[in-house]
């Protein structure tokens, strides 16, 4: 899982990254330069160190989450096109995190002059819709010359692709974003080389000031989340050893991290979940998506594990801290073996079983 991080220049994408990942990076202004820095940071996870505490392991391996710093978005070209290079590396991402000021620092002028959260929003967003109806057009009118000169594909595949970017190009004239357009899995698959951005989740972090309230803003599509952080008062917390951050978490009245509330919104966005495989030599969480079968969930740990798999026994996470033990679980019949068309749930313990 990888997430962008972007936003107007000023926003503090720096300062937050260096928040969710504990990073130490030098916080400039950067005005138009492509800059990217890229962190993997843990999961946080109590049921890891749950799990760790029972089984004793040799280690213990948290799920992982990839962040990148990406600037340069708001410096668009004189066509209002987003320059290609980080075009690029926008279309990589699976989803991204937009940082949006709403501190005031007399030090550091907004570019755009004034705080202004709901504008912002709508900036980025339409800078999205217009890249992706660029691409859209362009697509349209070579499908449309290879229907006319005829003598590649069958006319009845591209007519269908025809009609697919159409609707597409309607959502987007119509000021909504790609994610707001339910495609069925073939049509998904048409469009899974685009990378289109409105197509990609959104998170949009309000960047506060020491003890500012987020300012309500609109923003009602699908695979959105709004939420808050005050993103220097984090940074700073970041660096500290864990003892002091505890400190000043009771002096601020923060229950948390804003890394471990950030990556849970992470998830929710991106439609992923964790199960676990626990043992002697280590106890370690997996990700997968929501809705996933045993084998794709085998698929995670091995490929060869998917090919052969043949059943995967499976105990909740709850039951086994309830009950204590793996011995108690199948003593209460709690440890239960399950086929392909089982559906994975956040907090499985799974062992899977297959031919190798």
């Amino acid at each position: 899982m990888q997430l962008g991080i972007i936003g107007l220049p000023q926003s503090g994408k720096t300062t937050i990254f260096n928040a969710l990942t504990r990073n130490n990076q030098p916080i400039g202004i950067g005005l138009g330069r492509l800059e990217v820095h890229t962190a993997v940071v843990d999961v946080p996870d109590a049921r890891v160190d749950n799990l760790t505490n029972m089984f004793q392991p040799k280690k213990k391996i948290y799920a992982k989450v990839t962040y990148s710093d990406i600037t340069g978005l708001g410096a668009a070209t004189d066509k209002g096109e987003i320059s290609g290079q980080l075009l690029n590396l926008l279309t990589q991402m699976d989803g991204f995190i937009l940082v949006v000021r709403c501190f005031e620092d007399m030090n550091v002028a907004h570019v755009l002059e004034s705080i202004d959260a709901q504008r912002d929003v709508f900036m980025t967003d339409s800078e999205f819709l217009l890249n992706d109806q660029i691409m859209v057009e362009r697509k349209l009118e070579k499908l449309n010359e290879e229907h006319r000169k005829g003598g590649g594909r069958e006319k009845g595949i591209i007519e269908k692709e025809i009609s697919l970017f159409e609707k597409i190009n309607q959502t987007l004239e119509g000021g909504k974003p790609l994610r707001d357009l339910d495609l069925n899995t073939e049509e998904e698959k048409i469009i899974s080389g685009f990378g289109f951005m409105s197509r990609k989740p959104l998170l949009i972090l309000l960047n506060l000031g020491d003890g500012q309230s987020p300012p309500k803003i609109t923003f009602e599509h699908k695979h959105c989340l709004i939420s808050s952080l005050q993103g220097k008062l984090e940074m700073d917390l970041a660096q500290l050893v864990p003892e002091e951050a505890e400190v000043f978490l009771r002096e601020y009245g923060i229950s948390e991290l804003g890394l471990s509330r950030i990556i849970r919104d992470s998830y929710d966005l991106l439609g992923l979940q964790s199960f676990f495989t626990v043992g002697d030599d280590e106890v370690r969480a997996w990700t997968v998506r929501r809705g996933a079968t045993a084998p794709e969930a085998a698929g995670e740990i091995h490929t060869d594990m998917m090919k052969g798999f043949i059943r995967a026994e499976v105990i909740a996470y709850q039951d086994l801290m309830d009950l204590g033990s793996m011995a108690e679980a199948r003593s209460k019949a709690k440890l239960r073996l399950e086929g392909k068309q089982y559906i994975v749930q956040d907090g499985d313990i799974l062992n899977i079983r297959f031919n190798n």
